[in-house]
């Protein structure tokens, strides 16, 4: 007798500072993850994080919550259950400027957000090209986009797919351009961790190549 197969389930988290409209922006996403066979439940609360069996059933958490507060309770869930191999993965600051004052989330996502310098500017993305043939970036090249640009700060246990130049004019502070991490990825535990920087505006989010890099990744990471 032959079964038909699980379907995979997706938890799409949403909240935060409005500014980069959480709602708008994962419901970019909400059709492309129910056609790729998951069962997507849409939450606007933290708590959810908390709840050990729903968090055990997920294979996806899809994240956009800029800055907020998170408590020890629902960041100690989420750590466990990526470390149990849910999958976790976002896009500019609804995972890279979420929950400031807690640093062990930072550490969960390998980058914090530092700056964005002179607002929306025209600047690029480039693959590394070392890691040209991973399945999140192959046949991306360079991406232009008219944006943030973020400069993060990251640490070594990325592993990053794509890059962003933050130049250094005469009047800035810094002395020299900064290379920035960009799209990477990280293990937690079993658990798979994509983030990708850009992704300000939501109509970023429909440019066919940033648009395919984000659902890639979040196909790579889930369980």
């Amino acid at each position: 007798m032959s079964g038909q197969a699980p379907s995979r389930q997706a938890l799409v988290v949403r909240g935060g500072w409005e500014g980069h409209d959480p709602v708008g922006a994962t419901d970019r996403f909400l059709p492309f993850l129910a056609g790729a066979g998951y069962d997507v439940v849409v939450e606007d609360t933290l708590e959810v994080y908390a709840d050990a069996e729903l968090m055990r059933a997920t294979d996806l958490v899809v994240q956009s919550w800029t800055m907020g507060e998170i408590l020890p309770d629902e960041l100690a869930g989420l750590r466990d259950a990526v470390a149990a191999g849910t999958g976790f993965a976002g896009w500019h600051g609804g995972v890279v400027d979420a929950f400031r004052a807690s640093p062990e989330y930072g550490q969960l996502t390998g980058g914090i957000f530092l700056a964005h310098p002179r607002d929306l500017v025209e600047h690029t993305v480039e693959v590394v090209p070392e890691r040209a043939d991973h399945p999140i970036v192959r046949g991306l090249g360079t991406l232009s986009l008219r944006t943030e640009q973020y400069w993060v700060a990251t640490d070594s246990l990325n592993d990053v797919l794509a890059t962003t130049t933050v130049p250094a004019d005469p009047d800035d502070p810094w002395s020299a351009p900064v290379r920035s991490p960009a799209i990477w990825t990280r293990t937690w535990g079993r658990g798979r961790v994509f983030v990708c920087t850009p992704g300000h505006l939501v109509a970023d989010l429909d440019v066919p190549e940033l648009r395919g890099v984000i659902e890639r990744g979040l196909l790579w990471a889930s369980r």
